[in-house]
């Protein structure tokens, strides 16, 4: 499975359920879209952002597991709601689940492969709250 690292407070707003779209400068990879990934919350947080709540002060951590359904231009960033920004490409979010309790685990630019101890700890989690 592969990671994706967002920086704080845009990866605890996707774990939480509120944020379905990620703003990024380049198109999502054709490879990624349908593909389930991780949701690596970096080490640093995005020093623009003002935004409050829940598990926004956890970093360098897994927190989620999500589905890219698909990615669009946007010229005005009026198609994703409160999230979306303008002339951006829109990277779509669905079936987001939060990992009751974050993976440490060091991140990296782009997509990039957690390590097979690191991926474990996160499917023990996920097995553990179908039950």
């Amino acid at each position: 499975m592969r990671a994706l690292t967002i920086r704080q407070p845009w990866a605890g707003a996707i774990a939480h359920q509120t944020k379905r779209v990620e703003n990024r400068t380049w198109k999502l990879p054709a490879k990624h879209v349908g593909a389930r990934v991780l949701i690596h919350a970096g080490a640093q947080p995005d020093k623009w952002a003002v935004v409050y709540g829940p598990n926004l002060d956890v970093f360098s951590a897994l927190v989620a597991t999500a589905t890219f359904t698909g990615c669009h231009w946007s010229e005005d960033g009026k198609c994703c709601g409160p999230w979306g920004e303008e002339r951006i490409y829109h990277w779509e979010l669905a079936d987001v689940v939060r990992l009751p309790k974050p993976v440490p685990a060091t991140g990296a630019l782009g997509f990039w492969t957690p390590t097979a101890d690191v991926v474990i700890a996160v499917e023990q989690q996920l097995a553990e709250a179908v039950r």
